[in-house]
């Protein structure tokens, strides 16, 4: 047994597949070597056997970002959502009925788990461009051990370097629409907040004035998964492998940037027309959620 209540209405499964760009350089941290702060990086081989390295958008730190955009969303009695729900990180409610914990999961050590129905995937980024190390210079008051040190501490840090792809896949399992309306919010204000420090934010990556964008809502997943091989290193054969792929639905029908299969078992968004739909459900949830009475 889930051990969640029966919904209140059908269930679907919903998937977001989207390109996004660093729009200038990024620090997600990852360790500290030796006066150096590190990001994370992933190493492959290639099928000619070349091994390579590349800069990686971690889809567990996203998922995390995407969580704190939800909970520290602004009400309307002027609490944040976490702070209106008792839900917070690492104290997480794990209430089936709280929006966040519903898709996101949660953990009340040794007495209760609410599994997550919602997971990331991707990060890797397309084009085989290694971090930059940058001298940085740390605030005396944040590390001084010395009375008479008065000088900042100048230290490393690495930085993805702007302009780098990164495609990337949140996938819902058996979820309401009424739940994944939390999903569509997190994942748009999440864009601006991508990143540890400053400067943070990465954009949905467009071509012809059009962003790289799918959702999809199904019984039945009937659309090619517009999903980047991690050794794929092209840009421009990436990007075609997508457009390709977003637009291969079995037996749909539609105007291109919304296609249908049998009566709703399968329903695909691209574009702007994807992006639209997310902006709707994220509207609605935050007439239900964020702006609902006490």
């Amino acid at each position: 047994m889930s051990g969640l209540p029966q919904a209140n209405g059908q269930r679907y499964h919903f998937d977001i597949y989207a390109i996004l760009e660093g729009s200038q350089e990024l620090y997600f941290g990852h360790e500290v070597m030796i006066n150096v702060n590190m990001v994370e990086t992933v190493r492959l081989v290639l099928p000619n056997g070349e091994g390579i390295e590349k800069c990686y958008l971690s889809p567990t730190k996203r998922r995390g970002i995407e969580r704190r955009c939800l909970l520290w969303a602004p009400c309307s009695n002027g609490k944040m959502l976490g702070e209106k729900l008792d839900c917070h990180i690492p104290k997480t409610c794990t209430k089936p009925e709280c929006p966040v914990c519903a898709v996101y999961g949660g953990l009340i050590t040794g007495k209760q788990t609410l599994i997550g129905r919602l997971t990331h995937g991707g990060g890797v980024a397309i084009q085989p461009l290694l971090p930059e190390e940058k001298q940085r210079a740390m605030h005396p008051s944040a590390i001084l051990n010395d009375p008479n040190t008065n000088s900042p501490t100048p230290f490393k840090r690495q930085y993805n370097e702007p302009g780098l792809l990164y495609p990337v896949y949140n996938h819902c399992l058996s979820v309401t629409e009424d739940e994944f309306q939390a999903v569509a919010y997190a994942f748009l204000d999440s864009l601006a907040r991508i990143g540890s420090g400053n400067p943070k934010g990465a954009s949905l990556y467009e071509v012809d004035n059009a962003p790289l964008l799918v959702v999809d809502k199904y019984l039945v997943p009937h659309g090619a998964r517009p999903v980047i091989s991690p050794g794929e290193t092209s840009v421009e054969r990436a990007l075609q492998i997508f457009q390709d792929k977003a637009r291969r639905v079995n037996g749909g029908t539609g105007n291109g940037e919304h296609i249908t299969v049998n009566n709703g078992n399968f329903e695909r968004w691209i574009g702007w027309s994807a992006h639209q739909k997310l902006q709707k459900w994220a509207d609605t949830f935050v007439n239900r959620v964020l702006k609902a009475n006490d």
